[in-house]
Order: structure tokens, then C-alpha cells, then sequence
């Protein structure tokens, strides 16, 4: 059986990574101002984080668009891995992220015990409100496109964001204790962020990799695919059922048992018919080989 038509990303994953780019650029700038300004080692930090997501928001964009590109000589089966690759690679950035604000939020505490430390101002304070307000609809915004179009790149964006506004969580806390009289939380609130965001970058990372090596399909979703196979006239049995995960995208193989005194043509109808329904049942799946089997009906 012939694979579908290769699936392309509708624009609007493009146009959300665009979107998300600008907002991201002027909260960045935005955020190493306040920090500058109220001298807040915690809000730096945050800037630096959300300066990473503009970076890993291009790379996004890129993977997106190179994932869209269609088959070719030498990607006979597409380019749908891209966006596991450029999910990976955002994994890697928030890890350095993270592990460059953990060193540096651990420094300043160790330097705080002996030299005096400078309490925030509370421009950046209304610079953490802002920026958890507007992380979390940037979030829930990528979030909603991401799965619209399954699109692991742009759901590992959406974790980018999350973890931003759970950084400026943090900053908020560190920041507003400093202001209330312990000025050493502006820096424990740096090594906070560090953790939320190694903890967005492992969980990217795993689920990336779990769709770069031909993780099988869920349990439930096999189960769905027989009872659907079963139900078709004429398909006996089913001998093999196996499934794996390319990209975004799902490939099947599957062998049904069907009347061996049948002709060639209605054994290649039944296949047909097999592959057909397996497809509109499930968008996901880019391609459906179906192996027809004699069986004896002595036998069934």
C-alpha cells in the first residue's frame, strides 16, 4: 500500500513562533532593564532566561520550516524528525541556561556572607508580575498550536515559556524577600530558576528522544487500530500489528489472515480496504503496509 500524502504543518505554527519571537525580544529587554536598574541579581537572571528563548524560539522556526519540506532522494520517508532534533537542541539550551543561573545565583550567595547586599528596587519587582502574566499566556497560547498540529518542537517552545514564568515565579519571591528584609533571597531565588528550568529541559529532552528511536504506539491506540482491522469484512485474523513513532508522525505494519481460496484481486481489495480505513481512522499515521495471509476457513 502506497504511503499517504505527506503532512504539512499548517501555517499557523509559523505564525505563533513569530509571534512569540517579538513578545519574547521586548519582555527581554524589558526585564535586563529592570534588573539593572533595581540592581536585582534574580531579575538578570531572568532576563538572560528569556533572552534564551528568543534564541531557541529561531530555532524552532527553523525546524519547523525544515520539517515541512517534503521528501526528497535522500529523505525518502520526510523530514518530520527535524522537530525532534530541534526539540532536543532546546533541551540543551535550557540546560546551559539553567546551569549558567545556578552558578551564578550560587556565587552571589557565597559572596553575600562577607560583603554587604544590595536590596532590589521595585522596578523589578513590577518587572517579575509582568513577565509571570505574560510567560504564562505566551505558554498557554503555544501550547493550544502545538497540539493542534502535534508538533513537538513547538511543544517544547511552550515548556520554554512555562519555565520562564515559573523563573520569574521565583525572581518574584527572591526579590520581594530581599525588599521585606532578607536580601540573601535574591539570590537563592536564582539557583530556584536553575531547577525549574534543568527540570523543563530533562522533560523535553525525554520525550524528544522517545519519538527519535520508533517508540511504539500507546497500548490503548493498538487496541483501537484491531478492533477497527477486525471489524472489516472479510479480514479473518490478524497475525501482526506493529506501530512506531517517526517525528509526529505514525508508521504501521500489519498482517490480517483472509480466505485463501479467494482471488489475488479480492485479497488486494481487502488490503486496500485495511489501509484506507486504518488511515482516516487515524491522522497521525503517514503510512500503512498491509500483508495479506492465507488462511484456511477449515481452520478459523
Amino acid at each position: 500500500m502506497k504511503a499517504k500524502s505527506l503532512y504539512i504543518h499548517p501555517p499557523s505554527g509559523v505564525r505563533v513562533t513569530i509571534n512569540t519571537l517579538i513578545v519574547n525580544a521586548l519582555l527581554s529587554v524589558f526585564k535586563l532593564f529592570a534588573g539593572l536598574a533595581a540592581q536585582s541579581a534574580a531579575m538578570i537572571s531572568d532576563a538572560v532566561h528569556s533572552f534564551s528563548d528568543i534564541f531557541s524560539t529561531i530555532i524552532v522556526l527553523v525546524g519547523i520550516r525544515m520539517a515541512r519540506r517534503k521528501a526528497d532522494k535522500d529523505h525518502p520517508y520526510g523530514h518530520e524528525r527535524m522537530e525532534c532534533v530541534t526539540a532536543i537542541l532546546l533541551a540543551a539550551i535550557l540546560c546551559a541556561t539553567g546551569v549558567y543561573i545556578g552558578s551564578q545565583g550560587i556565587n552571589k550567595v557565597s559572596n553575600s556572607l562577607t560583603a554587604p547586599v544590595v536590596i532590589p528596587g521595585a522596578l523589578a519587582l513590577i518587572a517579575a508580575i509582568l513577565s509571570i502574566i505574560i510567560k504564562e499566556l505566551m505558554y498557554w497560547y503555544t501550547r493550544s498550536a502545538a497540539k493542534k498540529i502535534d508538533s513537538p518542537a513547538l511543544m517544547a517552545s511552550a515548556w520554554h515559556h512555562r519555565s520562564d514564568s515559573l523563573s520569574s515565579i521565583g525572581s518574584f519571591i527572591g526579590i520581594l524577600g530581599a525588599r521585606l528584609g532578607y536580601p540573601i533571597m535574591d539570590s537563592v531565588a536564582c539557583i530556584i530558576i536553575c531547577l525549574f528550568i534543568l527540570k523543563a529541559a530533562c522533560d523535553i529532552f525525554l520525550d524528544a528522544i522517545g519519538k527519535m528511536t520508533d517508540r511504539a504506539c500507546s497500548d490503548n491506540v493498538v487496541e483501537q487500530m484491531k478492533n477497527i482491522i477486525l471489524s472489516q469484512k472479510d479480514v479473518l485474523c490478524i497475525d501482526q500489528l506493529t506501530t512506531r513513532l517517526f517525528g509526529n508522525r505514525i508508521y504501521i505494519d500489519v498482517e490480517v489472515g483472509a480466505d485463501d481460496t479467494i482471488s489475488l484481486n479480492a485479497s488486494h481489495q481487502i488490503a486496500h480496504k485495511v489501509h484506507d480505513v486504518i488511515e482516516n481512522a487515524f491522522p497521525k499515521v503517514k503510512h500503512c503496509m498491509v500483508h495479506i495471509n492465507p488462511v484456511s476457513r477449515d481452520k478459523t
